[in-house]
Order: C-alpha cells, then sequence, then structure tokens
C-alpha cells in the first residue's frame, strides 16, 4: 500500500522529538567545548557585545559568531542553562532527518528517504550530537547543503537533476554558496578548505575537465564569501586587523600543532567513525569499496561518488589534523550513513547480499558495547582492579560512591537483543528487520544515558562543578589550578564588572585580589598548592581539593 507522502517525514520528526529532547537539561555540560560555548553566549548576554566573541571577558578568537548567536537566542527563550546551551543543535536533529529524507527520496523514493533518516537517527554518534551543546551538528549541516547546492547545479547543466529541481541552475549554486558561508561564520574557514578539496578531486576525476564553468565556481566562492565578510569586515571595520589576524593563525595552528591533550595516532578517525557510527559504519564500509550499479541513474551514480570524496577528504584531511578530537570527523556522518543506506536498501531488495563478514562485524562491535556495559558497573564497585594502571588521581575519582542497582546492565542485554532479533528477522523481513536494528539501537543509547551519563559526570567534573554552583551569584572569583576547565565560569555566574586582572591565573594566585578566590585542585595538586601563601583548604570530594584565599 502506498504511504502518504508525510508518512515517514513524520515518523523522523516524531522520532527526534521523542529521543533528542528528553533529559536535555539533565546533566551539567560537558568540558571543555561544551561549557566553553555556552559561556560564550552568557557573556555575549551579559555584555550586549553580539559582535564578537569572548571567554572570561577577553577576545577569544578560535571560532567566528554565528553558532553563539543560536544559543543566544535560545537562552534567551529558555533562560542560562544547559537546555538552552544544547537546544539548537535538537532542532538542528529534527531539520537534518527530515532535509536528508527528502534529499533520498527525490534521488530515489519515499522508502530510501526514510532509511537514510532512519540510519542517521539510529547511529551512535550522530544521535549523541543533537543531544550536545557543541557547533559541529550545524557547522556540518551547512557544509553538507552548501555543497549539495553546487553538485544540483551541475546536474541541471548536464540534465541530470530530478524533475523537483525545475529552478535555473544558478540558484542551487548561490543557495548553496550562501549556505557555505553560514558553515565558514559557524566554525570557520574549515569549511571552505573541505568543499575546496572536493571540488579538486573531482575535477581529478573528470580528467582535469570544468564539469561548471569557471564563473559558475567563481560566483559561488562570492556567495560564500558576502555572509563570511558580515562578521570578519565589519570586525575589522570596527576594531581593526587583530581579531581576524588571531583568529587565522589560530586556525594555522589547529592544523600544524595537537591541541594540549588530544593526540593521538593517525587512525584514530578511522576507528571513531567504525565504532561510533556503529551499526551504520559497517554498511556504509560495505558500499564504500562498490561500483555504481549500471540500472542507476546519472545523478545517483554521481551523487554516491560526491559522498565517497566527501567521505574521503574529511578522514585524510583530520587523519593528518594533529589534533585528535571526536567531531572534527562528524562531517563522515552525512556521506558514512547515506552509503549505509544505499547499501541497506540493496540488502532489503536482496537479502542474500547481507554477506557473512558484515555479521561478524555488527556481532564483534555489538559485543563491544554489551561487554563494556556488563563490565563498567563491576569495576566502578571494584576500583582497586584498575589501581595499578592510574594515577592517584583517577584513583580518588573512581572510588566515588554509586548507588547500584544492577538495572545498569540493561543496555548491554538489549544490544545482544538487537542483534539476535535483528540477525533473525533480516531475511524474512529486512525492511521491518533494519528498522528494529536503528530504532533500537536509539533506545540502546537512551538506556545508556539514563543509567551511566550522572555516573559518568559525578567521576569526571561533577564534585567541581557542585561548588562552582554553591558560590554562582556571590562577589568571589572561581577558577580551576593546574587543569584546564571553563566550569568555573558558566556555573559561578562570573560577573561581567569582574576586575580587570581576574582573568589572570598568577594574579588569582598571588595578586591584589579584591573579592575571595576559591580554586578547585585535583588531588595530587593539592600538597602544591597548600603551600602557596593565604589558601587555605575548604573541603574536598572525589578526586578534588577545593581552596579559599581571602583579599587582606
Amino acid at each position: 500500500m502506498k504511504k502518504h507522502p508525510l508518512f515517514y517525514p513524520l515518523i523522523l520528526l516524531f522520532l527526534g522529538l521523542l529521543f533528542f529532547f528528553p533529559g536535555l537539561g539533565a546533566i551539567h555540560l560537558f568540558d571543555w567545548d561544551e561549557i566553553n560555548f555556552a559561556e560564550i553566549s552568557r557573556e555575549m548576554i551579559l555584555t550586549e557585545n553580539y559582535s564578537q566573541v569572548f571567554i572570561n571577558f577577553q577576545p577569544f578568537w578560535e571560532k567566528p559568531p554565528f553558532f553563539f548567536w543560536l544559543q543566544v537566542l535560545s537562552m534567551k527563550a529558555f533562560g542560562i542553562n544547559e537546555f538552552a546551551a544544547r537546544f539548537p543543535n535538537a532542532i538542528c536533529g529534527l531539520l537534518t532527518l527530515v532535509l536528508i529524507f527528502f534529499i533520498g527520496k527525490n534521488h530515489y523514493n519515499q522508502r530510501f528517504g526514510f532509511i537514510w533518516g532512519l540510519v542517521y537517527f539510529g547511529s551512535i554518534l550522530p544521535h549523541l550530537y543533537f543531544r550536545s551543546g557543541i557547533i559541529d551538528p550545524v557547522f556540518n549541516l551547512f557544509i553538507f547543503l552548501g555543497l549539495y547546492g553546487l553538485i544540483v547545479s551541475f546536474w541541471k547543466k548536464e540534465a541530470w537533476a530530478p524533475a523537483i529541481f525545475q529552478r535555473h541552475s544558478l540558484l542551487y549554486l548561490i543557495l548553496g554558496g550562501l549556505l557555505l558561508g553560514l558553515a565558514v561564520l559557524t566554525k570557520g574557514p574549515a569549511a571552505l578548505v573541505i568543499v575546496g578539496l572536493c571540488v579538486v578531486i573531482y575535477w581529478l576525476f573528470e580528467k582535469c575537465r570544468w564539469y561548471l564553468p569557471f564563473s559558475h565556481f567563481l560566483l559561488y566562492g562570492l556567495c560564500a564569501s558576502l555572509l563570511t565578510l558580515l562578521w570578519f569586515g565589519l570586525e575589522t571595520y570596527k576594531n581593526g586587523t587583530w581579531f581576524v589576524q588571531e583568529f587565522v593563525d589560530y586556525q594555522i595552528r589547529l592544523f600544524s600543532t595537537p591541541v594540549a591533550g588530544h593526540q593521538g595516532f593517525t587512525g584514530y578517525h578511522f576507528v571513531v567513525l567504525l565504532i561510533g557510527c556503529f551499526p551504520a559504519s559497517i554498511f556504509a564500509l560495505a558500499a564504500l569499496f562498490e561500483k555504481s550499479k549500471e540500472e542507476e541513474q546519472a545523478y545517483q551514480k554521481d551523487f554516491s561518488r560526491w559522498m565517497k570524496i566527501l567521505f574521503w577528504v574529511v578522514l585524510i584531511l583530520f587523519s593528518i589534523v594533529q589534533s585528535k578530537i571526536v567531531h572534527y570527523s562528524s562531517l563522515c556522518y552525512f556521506p558514512l550513513t547515506y552509503l549505509a543506506a544505499t547499501k541497506i536498501q540493496d540488502i532489503i531488495a536482496h537479502p542474500d547480499r547481507l554477506k557473512t563478514w558484515m555479521k561478524v562485524g555488527l556481532s564483534f562491535i555489538a559485543t563491544i558495547f554489551a561487554f563494556a556495559i556488563f563490565l563498567t558497573p563491576y569495576l566502578l564497585k571494584n576500583p582497586e582492579i584498575l589501581t595499578p594502571y592510574i594515577d592517584d588521581s583517577a584513583e580518588m575519582s573512581l572510588r566515588a560512591e554509586f548507588s547500584w542497582t544492577g538495572l545498569e546492565i540493561l543496555p548491554g542485554v538489549l544490544m545482544l537483543l538487537l542483534l539476535i532479533v535483528f540477525l533473525a528477522m533480516v531475511r524474512k523481513s529486512s525492511f521491518r528487520a533494519f528498522t528494529f536494528l536503528f530504532i533500537g539501537n536509539a533506545c540502546f543509547i537512551f538506556l545508556t544515558l539514563y543509567f551511566f551519563i550522572h555516573k559518568i559526570q559525578s567521576i569526571s567534573q561533577g564534585p567541581a562543578i557542585e561548588f562552582w554552583e554553591l558560590h554562582s551569584g556571590e562577589e568571589v572569583y572561581c577558577d580551576s589550578y593546574e587543569f584546564k576547565s571553563y566550569a568555573p565560569l558558566f556555573y559561578s555566574k562570573k560577573p561581567a564588572d569582574s576586575h580587570p586582572q581576574s582573568f589572570r591565573a598568577d594574579w588569582l594566585l598571588t595578586g591584589d585580589i579584591d573579592r575571595p578566590v576559591y580554586l578547585a585542585c585535583k588531588v595530587n595538586r593539592a600538597e602544591k598548592l597548600a603551600k602557596v601563601p593565604g589558601f587555605q583548604e575548604v573541603s574536598r570530594k572525589n578526586d578534588f581539593v577545593f581552596f579559599l584565599r581571602k583579599p587582606k
């Protein structure tokens, strides 16, 4: 029976509303990125300066302002809190699911659009990022749509475009350029680098044939520059070139040197995508090296080529970049889930194409997740097992008191049941089996968060944030000692009228302070801080020790 045109997108919207929004504000923001970005937005509101980016009320040249504008709007609607900080990405999640449904529908049919949306929704990291307060989901969506506008313009020139694209090719080119400009305004020029590399590599595949007139590329670049210059140009006009220069210098350093604490091996992002994008990653691997089918339309073959190029560009580029952070390869989620959806569509039509190695891959990674769920409560209840392998601070953190009910194993049980039921169903009713697998995996993510996220936070940062929250609104300075954290700024609600030297760690330690200073340090740094004149220990919890210094 033919489905109503809105049947599948409404299901995706319902799933997004059901999974992305509940509990958004139930836990503290996580250091560094979530709290960093929320604090930037909080300071924008306090200072009413929306054209510049500040952290600790000092210029912050690492990011442009667009995402913070979204957070500001959210905070003005819901208050300055965790829910408001994460709300823009939850909305981005809904938009992403609906947009890729319609793109998939236009390329194949409604069922394919639904499969692609479901694969994106039900894979671990793509799902989790829509519940976060980081920039990348918005950034990635703008890059993908910006590149898509260029691709559709090319299809119009070649007379390949699906019937739904009735407008002139230049309109899609201009829209794509403007969306790419929004990507740059969201996170920076990496968007231009990624799209530029994709364009050049496609040109090489075309044997150096200009598949679009050179003037069209200039128009595309001009449109991308227009929105970017609205901020960069205005900032330069108002405050000179120093801010923009610092921003560019930071982007260069980011590519050439590792950010402290974020080094990694060359294959880091491959492992992240394989494990983090489960179960989509297994099916994407199968599609990544397959040739296009003869019966496919020209635009279908071409889009698969573009998605493979985008995947490899992002994966290789950020494998070269010295800093290794999980979300750097998150733009791969679009091509990875698309390729997975094409393979799943093929398996639904021909169940015998679900190969043994795919079943083994699914079983292996599912077992890893289930085993990790089963093992974690045992290790946390018996931290002495890990004592020989960790430092004193980590050991104190693991000795935090938890209430264990035994229900914590349920996500692991669910993961194994998902695998068993999927393998049993897939040959008899493949579409239902895949629907069950990805919605079930979303349930696994939800249950894992429910049972473990509070415990993870209490180990990693909970005691420090609770301490800083106790002093929110007081005329005090809160900071961390010998570990980097933005939490004292956001959770102590540092006011805009603080002393102009209060951002300096040395001034808080030994300067002529005008307010009490509260510092949090790890237990293995407590003895060192205690020797600084004027500091007295006031409390400790888990691996955190808290000190007070009073003004003279």
